[in-house]
């Protein structure tokens, strides 16, 4: 690589995981099949929150604030997948794929957006879980709409804060030739490899928001179910079984995210981190549909209602 003249970059090329040869289209299979299952599952859940039980028993099932930043967490998944997924497909099925200059940095803000902003709202849904469980009688005034919007533009806020600074610092950069991508999508650490010059200073400010973001969501999902198991511990034994019933799903979800951004940032094998990372992209936003489904009843109960609607209507 020539580090003393910068080059004109028009595009990038992503190498992906082109070196596993033949093995590419069991991975096209495997991964247009779960890109399918997160896309109908989550928007399953969007359509039974926001439309389908508009009547009154919508305000007592699906109306809680909890299906509110659930449907929420779908969306982000959503579009989290399909920043990455299909350009990845692609590449399945290609030898050569390329993304537009612009459309790197895009995909790359977009993406790393997503899945900060994922994380802030699995901390929101955290503090829900506290609130409805150790200020029951409360739950309904402190969790009211102008909260919950705050809470989502918070959020939001959150995400786009830690990720603008590294996104802008690469876009400012020149990049020098070739201009090959050694990943599935613009992944910021393997295009910052082909910057022309030296990039600690990116290096520090991408760490740092990664450590920092997941260190202050977990801090406070930490928080939040320390005070969950106090205040369980002084309940009953019907009311600890329906309150640990109602994390369950939500501490299923908590738990894989963190073990796996930790590897991705620490493992140094690229071809490993590679795999960890495209599994990454896909086994949350793949799980959280299944998991919250199959562990609320509520959930169930509106999907069969929906389900026998529509037979109903053929």
């Amino acid at each position: 690589m020539n580090n003393t003249q910068p080059s004109s970059v028009a595009f990038f090329i992503l190498q992906g995981l082109g070196s596993l040869g033949e093995k590419r289209m069991v991975l096209f299979v495997i991964f247009l099949l779960a890109y399918t299952i997160i896309l109908g599952g989550n928007s399953m859940i969007i359509y039974l929150v926001l439309y389908t039980l508009h009547s009154h028993l919508h305000e007592i099932t699906l109306g809680s604030p909890m299906y509110f930043f659930l449907h929420h967490l779908s969306f982000v998944d959503m579009v989290y997948t399909t920043v990455t997924i299909p350009n990845m497909l692609s590449g399945f099925l290609t030898d050569l794929k390329t993304v537009s200059f612009p459309g790197c940095f895009l995909q790359m803000y977009c993406f790393i957006h997503m899945a900060t902003t994922g994380r802030a709202l699995l901390t929101v849904m955290a503090y829900d879980r506290y609130v409805a469980i150790c200020n029951p009688l409360r739950y309904t005034t402190v969790m009211t709409r102008p909260v919950r919007l705050l809470l989502i533009v918070g959020a939001w806020t959150f995400g786009a804060f830690f990720t603008l600074p590294a996104i802008t610092m690469a876009t400012q950069r020149s990049y020098c030739g070739p201009n090959v991508v050694r990943h599935c999508w613009c992944d910021p650490s393997s295009l910052r490899v082909l910057v022309c010059g030296d990039t600690q200073v990116e290096n520090m400010v991408s760490l740092s928001s990664a450590v920092i973001s997941l260190l202050t969501t977990g801090l406070l999902i930490l928080i939040s179910y320390i005070l969950i198991v106090m205040a369980i511990a002084k309940m009953g034994t019907t009311q600890r079984l329906k309150a640990f019933t109602t994390c369950v799903a939500h501490l299923t979800v908590v738990n894989i995210v963190p073990l796996c951004a930790l590897y991705i940032i620490v493992v140094l094998l690229l071809q490993v981190r590679i795999i960890v990372s495209v599994l990454y992209s896909v086994l949350t936003p793949f799980l959280n549909p299944m998991i919250y489904s199959l562990r609320n009843k509520e959930l169930r109960d509106a999907i069969k209602r929906a389900f026998f609607k529509v037979l109903s209507n053929c």
